[in-house]
């Protein structure tokens, strides 16, 4: 029973720094071009090596 006295608040306290984190990468942009990185991988300009 004491255990959870401190893996309650423990776990409350990971969870609202995920929450943070989510909120600063919304924030800070990473989410705005979904798209870019698949198309950037599907379509890749660089020619290919001659052996």
């Amino acid at each position: 029973m004491s255990g959870l006295l401190i893996l309650i608040p423990c776990a409350l306290c990971l969870g609202a720094l995920a929450l943070l984190a989510f909120f600063w990468a919304l924030r800070s942009g990473q989410y705005d071009d979904l798209e870019g990185d698949a198309q950037r991988v599907l379509l890749n300009d660089d020619p290919l090596p001659k052996d």
